[in-house]
């Protein structure tokens, strides 16, 4: 059994016609356009894509930060879509998530402590002040900080100490799923390998299940078993990861691909450089949503949308041309 199943997701904002008037314009931003994918317990998943094209949204509506407009989110075979507050709430633990920001998503008035507590209280899960300090010494431990963090506040700590109180905070609750928005990417390199060998020795110790967001292909191959590709708000190509590094099909991951950069001077990659920008989400291109940059297109792709296929087992592509 999936521990996540989502069903033909979708997340459009109105488009309203002023910064400060209420009337809705009559459009739609389609931030996520009929999205579905599975997770299984303890799996990773990476997804990847160019800024703008739906991820942050995507991993939001998940844990429902964002409300979805159709589709199902099933979570342990319950659909989170279908509850009101108090069964969200009493389900909220079981999936966490990381922001990108780890300044921004700490509060500058609450000592560590109080951070990390906050959800233990919420959720009831000590019983009484010892239990709780010692929970949250024992959580700081567990990302690698010392257990004097608790009394300070987020401004005295790095940008990598920073993140890994968010994770500390995230585990507090004994989740079974994470949802990773770019966890690394405010980071410096050398401390980005540092989060990532820490997310993956977290899920060894806890059977933890990432739904990992980033947009560099080279981290998320890495720690994710399975990528899937997103752009304009769909998924153009979901397969194992190094699969779809070794042997891409859809277009796009083939361009994302070819601006990875090589280790070995010796070998050389072909750049591809996609031509314009990706288009509005509010006015997306008829027929398949990369045509107006893709280097193989042909008529019928302005035409007709493609369905995500199985090309090979475990390998799906939406692409007309692939194969």
């Amino acid at each position: 059994m999936n521990l996540l199943e989502v069903q033909n997701l979708k997340v459009h904002f109105p488009v309203k016609h002023g910064l400060f008037s209420p009337d809705w314009s009559g459009e739609f931003v389609k931030a996520v356009d009929d999205v579905s994918f599975t997770i299984a317990p303890g799996d990773t998943l990476g997804l990847v894509g160019e800024s703008g094209c739906g991820k942050t949204t995507l991993g939001r509506a998940i844990v429902r930060l964002v409300e979805p407009t159709a589709g199902k989110i099933l979570f342990e075979g319950e659909d989170l879509t279908a509850m009101n507050g108090g069964q969200l709430r009493a389900r909220r633990r079981k999936f966490q998530m990381i922001f990108q920001d780890p300044f921004g998503s700490l509060n500058p008035r609450m000592t560590i402590e109080d951070v990390i507590g906050e959800a233990l209280d919420i959720h009831e899960l000590a019983d009484g002040k010892p239990a709780r300090r010692a929970r949250i010494n024992e959580l700081l431990g567990a990302v690698g900080l010392d257990a004097a963090c608790a009394q300070r506040y987020p401004h005295e700590f790095s940008g990598g100490q920073r993140q890994r109180i968010g994770i500390a905070r995230a585990l507090a609750v004994e989740p079974k799923l994470i949802v990773c928005d770019e966890p690394v990417s405010a980071l410096d390199v050398s401390v980005q390998a540092q989060i990532i060998n820490l997310l993956q020795d977290l899920q060894q110790q806890h059977g933890l299940a990432y739904l990992f967001i980033a947009h560099d292909l080279a981290v998320v191959e890495h720690i994710s078993r399975r990528v899937m590709v997103m752009y304009l708000g769909k998924i153009v190509e979901l397969a194992e990861a190094k699969e779809v590094i070794r042997a891409p099909k859809h277009p796009y991951t083939q361009a994302l691909i070819s601006a990875i950069p090589e280790m070995d001077p010796d070998t050389k990659r072909k750049r591809i450089v996609l031509p314009g920008d990706v288009p509005s989400p509010i006015h997306p291109p008829t027929g398949c949503p990369f045509h107006p940059r893709c280097p193989i297109a042909e008529a019928r792709c302005k035409i007709e949308t493609p369905p995500l296929r199985e090309l090979n087992p475990g390998h799906w592509t939406a692409c007309h041309l692939a194969g």
